[in-house]
């Protein structure tokens, strides 16, 4: 017996599509890898972050003028933020309040954490207080849990 040779031609388009194809792959791949991997990580952080039910208040005082933010929470979850007490001429004096709070509020239902929250530099002041007086209300639902 006599080994014969073979002689494989290829055709250079069919090497760019296996070449392609095998990235494609490796890229669903990875990105199946990555969103699973991320999604146990955000799992994990709303288990370590506990509130008690209920709706926690925090007082804000500007120039004589008392406002009460109220914070609606669930167990794991922060579930609304709005101004009470904000009477018309305390909306006329301080126009920037409410968008200030949309703004904050928005971006806490996101990330469900008052961390790596971003205002305008326009609100600076008007969201450093909002802030300030949200976290004030989620210590509370989490000191009250701790407690028992």
């Amino acid at each position: 017996m006599s080994a014969k040779t073979r002689i494989v031609v290829l055709h250079m388009r069919e090497v760019i599509y296996t070449v392609i194809f095998a990235l494609l792959a490796l890229l669903l791949i990875l990105l199946l890898v990555f969103m699973f991997r991320s999604g146990k990580k955000g799992a994990d952080s709303q288990e370590t972050m506990k509130y008690e039910s209920g709706v926690y208040t925090s007082s804000i005082v500007l120039n004589n003028q008392a406002m009460d933010l109220k914070v609606v929470v669930d167990d794991n979850r922060i579930n609304a933020i709005s101004l009470d007490n904000l009477d018309e001429t305390a909306a006329t004096m301080y126009p920037l309040m409410q968008p200030a709070l949309d703004n904050i509020s928005q971006q806490i239902y996101e990330k469900q954490s008052t961390e790596g929250i971003t205002y305008d530099e326009a609100n600076q002041y008007t969201s450093v207080v909002l802030l300030n007086a949200i976290e004030d209300a989620l210590k509370r639902a989490k000191a009250e849990e701790d407690s028992q």
